[in-house]
């Protein structure tokens, strides 16, 4: 299976830096420009969207989506639910990303409605994905913790059971963010769960490190299906901020560093150049 893997994840890149998909997002106001940089340093191309009109065509026209709530506006009780039906219908899969999951009432709502409509890749921190988890009453976890502003101080293990349910419900893919990240989906129809160590400290210490991830699945899954897109980005993001980390002074160095790591690095690079990338769970 690892070998089949390798070679799902070098295709990825690979068409990729071929066909240069085009993903728009809707994502937090904070991270818009590091989310667009990431694509399209790492061969896509991003568009920001926010009214229904403008969701309901690129759902239309466009081969993924990534939706992110680290932003909310009013008009969104509006223009979320529309894009959600308008990305379903044209069978347009999206990565949701639950950032501030819990907080706000709006947040809450939209959250809820994403079950209906069962995203390709889910991606969030341990909290996070054990949250949204109980948010859709698919596994009875116990409060997450949270003592900073977003941020998880829950382990990623802590939320594999979580991450299983909300893939076996979904169909699709969840990618558990945190020190050593996990990654569980369909691969082949069995459902497979793999780890990733690697990346940075230094990602903690700038903002937008996860929407960019998020941004760079929904690039993957315009070209690949939910296990290996997730896979795929993640290891190209640990791979990058290794290559950062290498030859940056700090924050500012290494961000600048993760993009052109993100432009280098080569399908080879991402496939078979690491015996760090990831490890199957029997």
């Amino acid at each position: 299976m690892e070998k089949q893997i390798r070679e799902g994840i070098w295709e990825t890149l690979k068409k990729i830096r071929e066909e240069h998909p085009a993903v728009p997002s809707i994502t937090s106001t904070v991270t818009q420009e590091f989310v667009a940089n990431s694509q399209l340093a790492v061969g896509g191309s991003a568009a920001m969207i926010y009214l229904t009109d403008e969701g309901e065509t690129v759902a239309k026209n466009f081969p993924a989506f990534y939706m992110n709530f680290g932003t909310v506006f009013p008009f969104y009780e509006e223009s979320v639910p529309a894009i959600l039906k308008a990305l379903n219908e044209n069978k347009t899969p999206f990565v949701l990303d639950p950032v501030g999951i819990g907080l706000g009432e709006l947040r809450t709502i939209l959250l809820s409605m994403a079950k209906d409509f069962k995203p390709a890749i889910i991606r969030g921190n341990a909290s996070e994905i054990m949250a949204l988890a109980k948010l859709w009453n698919l596994a009875d976890t116990p409060r997450a913790k949270r003592t900073r502003f977003l941020e998880s101080d829950d382990k990623v293990s802590a939320a594999k059971d979580s991450a299983n349910a909300l893939a076996k419900f979904t169909g699709g893919a969840v990618a558990v963010s945190g020190a050593d990240d996990l990654i569980v989906g369909y691969f082949e129809d069995k459902l497979t769960d793999v780890v990733c160590p690697g990346g940075s400290e230094l990602l903690t210490k700038i903002t937008g490190a996860g929407c960019s991830l998020g941004g760079m699945m929904g690039i993957c899954a315009a070209v690949a299906k939910p296990f290996i897109a997730a896979l795929t980005a993640t290891v190209i993001f640990n791979r990058a901020a290794e290559y950062a980390e290498r030859d940056a002074c700090g924050p500012g160095t290494f961000r600048a560093k993760f993009l052109d790591g993100l432009y280098k690095l080569t399908p080879d690079d991402v496939a078979f150049n690491s015996t760090r990338d990831f490890k199957l769970n029997d």
